[in-house]
């Protein structure tokens, strides 16, 4: 399982991989329980690789920032998306300091935070962009 084939989806809980393509739409199965399920083709899914945070300065990608919280937490899962906002907005200052402050908004630290636990949850180690995997094998 890749982190390109990792996917949310607008109104459903959780994180999605991709399956295959279908008449109406694409097969996805839960990363919590395996379900599978049909997203049709008017669902809003969006690719976790296409998705970033706002900074101070460049936007960050949403794998750098899962990374990041990988190696603060030491591979284990991070503080729950359950938590106090505050105590939200200092972890994540922890993990990314430079996150620009007016733009991430709590709903987006507690969005990260429960898809970092549930990736982490499913066996997930690396959190890698397509682009860095195509280097990785040219620099071999």
């Amino acid at each position: 399982m890749e982190f390109k084939d990792i996917l949310a989806i607008s109104g459903m809980p959780g994180l999605y991989k991709y399956v295959a393509q279908s008449t109406k739409g694409i097969i996805v199965e839960s990363l919590v329980d395996g379900h599978r399920m049909n997203a049709s083709a008017t669902s809003r899914v969006s690719a976790l690789s296409e998705i970033s945070m706002f900074t101070e300065g460049e936007d960050i990608a949403l794998a750098e920032v899962f990374t990041r919280m990988y190696a603060h937490t030491g591979g284990k899962e991070g503080l729950s998306h359950k938590e106090s906002a505050e105590k939200m907005k200092a972890y994540f200052a922890e993990v990314l300091p430079e996150y620009d402050r007016e733009r991430v908004h709590v709903s987006d630290i507690k969005k990260a935070l429960s898809w970092f636990n549930i990736l982490v949850g499913a066996g997930f180690t690396e959190f890698k962009l397509p682009d860095e995997e195509q280097t990785e094998e040219n620099a071999e």
